[in-house]
């Protein structure tokens, strides 16, 4: 039989949806044993967009086609074919990326942007999806490269993106590893929580401004990180313990902290925090959220006081980081599965070794350094990154509903 009588024909159905459309005209498609090739199927706004390639013999087209003209009058939908040349194999495509778009309201311009970067750095947007629900504030592009696709050109491309339209942009390597994260390491101050603790706590013992001075000398470099804490913490000495009680009674959530963890825990994520701070705080919130692990540093107490003193190795920057790895090699999963939010300089090696690093609500600085960055009100805007939509979340939470939200 020639190859002209079995040119693929694209099929194109639109109009207002409802359930049974795609079922009644495949079933004209099977009847007539039809060879279905590809086929895609989107509804926005209630509004159906269905695209069906098929094979079929010319002798036989014009009797299925008219039965399919019949039914999707019947239907209240609008039906086109077009006759496609013969399909020749496409070289395969070396590389997938994601491209997550976040803001309040995401316009027009931001999309033609988007689009327009992914064009000129040579790829194609084979899918874009919007992830939230009410207002457009997540959309999520999938991108085809080949080996000419320019990745650096295309990163640089967002950045300016970003910054003109101040959104947040997130590019990641599509594949499984990017859906099959398993464990979430958080940092807590700021992050987590929307305190500092240490000052809390200060604040309590009457020695706040005397704290912030040691922190402000270490902002400006002039002392580390280690140097700093246990001179802050000797301000502390002689403060009943008591103090832990009424600051983890202050402690306020993040915006949507618990929505995050919720759905990450319906999901079978394994849940960590690992803090500069204390863990005489830690572990309360450890327990309240049911996370799985919980590391900080340990302030000494004797007889009812605090005596000033870190008990064992400070949590510092380098220390967060192994303790990622070790969570990571307990649970047996791969640092390419592991995400790790922090929003301090202490936490960069953190974000530096996880698969995905999220400088959450950063200083300019470790925003700059980070893998990636949201400055978004709520955590749960993490979520985004993962391909989540709002509405698979809101099903995650209904699910957990014996939970308090905090």
């Amino acid at each position: 039989m020639p190859a002209t009588e079995r040119e693929p024909v694209l099929i194109t159905v639109t109009g207002p949806d409802r359930p049974g459309i795609t079922a009644e005209l495949t079933s004209i498609l099977a009847e007539a044993d039809v060879e279905l090739l590809d086929l895609e199927q989107a509804v926005i706004q209630g509004f159906l967009n269905l695209h069906l390639l098929v094979q079929v013999e010319s002798s036989t087209r014009r009797p299925i086609f008219g039965e399919l003209l019949w039914k999707a009058r019947e239907l209240g939908v609008h039906i086109d074919f077009v006759v496609r040349p013969p399909l020749e194999e496409s070289p395969s495509r070396t590389e997938a990326w994601a491209v997550t778009i976040v803001k309040d309201q995401i316009g027009a311009g931001v999309v033609a942007a988007t689009t327009r970067a992914a064009a000129d750095h040579g790829f194609n947007v084979d899918k874009i999806e919007r992830l939230s629900r009410g207002r457009l504030a997540s959309i999520e592009f999938i991108l085809g490269g080949r080996d000419a696709a320019n990745v650096t050109g295309l990163q640089k491309a967002l950045l300016e993106l970003e910054q003109k339209h101040g959104c947040d942009v997130a590019l990641q390597r599509e594949g499984l590893l990017r859906r099959s994260k398993r464990l979430v390491v958080m940092d807590m101050d700021s992050t987590l929580i929307q305190q500092e603790v240490i000052d809390e706590i200060a604040r309590i013992a009457g020695v706040y401004e005397e704290v912030a001075k040691v922190t402000e000398r270490a902002m400006n470099g002039e002392i580390g990180f280690d140097e700093a804490l246990r001179e802050r913490c000797q301000k502390l000495a002689g403060t009943p313990a008591s103090v832990f009680d009424e600051v983890s009674k202050t402690i306020q959530l993040t915006p949507g902290a618990d929505v995050l963890v919720r759905a990450l825990k319906r999901l079978g994520y394994r849940l960590a925090v690992i803090s500069g701070g204390f863990v005489q705080v830690v572990e309360p919130l450890r327990q309240q959220l049911g996370l799985d692990y919980a590391f900080a540093n340990e302030l000494e107490v004797v007889d009812g006081r605090i005596t000033g003193r870190v008990i064992g190795p400070i949590v510092n920057r380098q220390r967060k980081a192994d303790l990622l790895e070790s969570v990571a090699q307990a649970e047996r999963i791969s640092l390419e599965q592991v995400i790790a939010i922090g929003d301090g300089a202490n936490d960069l090696d953190m974000l530096a070794r996880a698969g995905l690093g999220i400088a959450f609500n950063a200083k300019r600085s470790v925003q700059a350094q980070a893998q990636h960055k949201l400055n978004q009100r709520n955590l749960d805007a993490v979520l985004y990154l993962l391909g989540i939509r709002e509405d698979e979340i809101a099903r995650l939470i209904s699910m957990d509903s014996s939970r308090p939200s905090g």
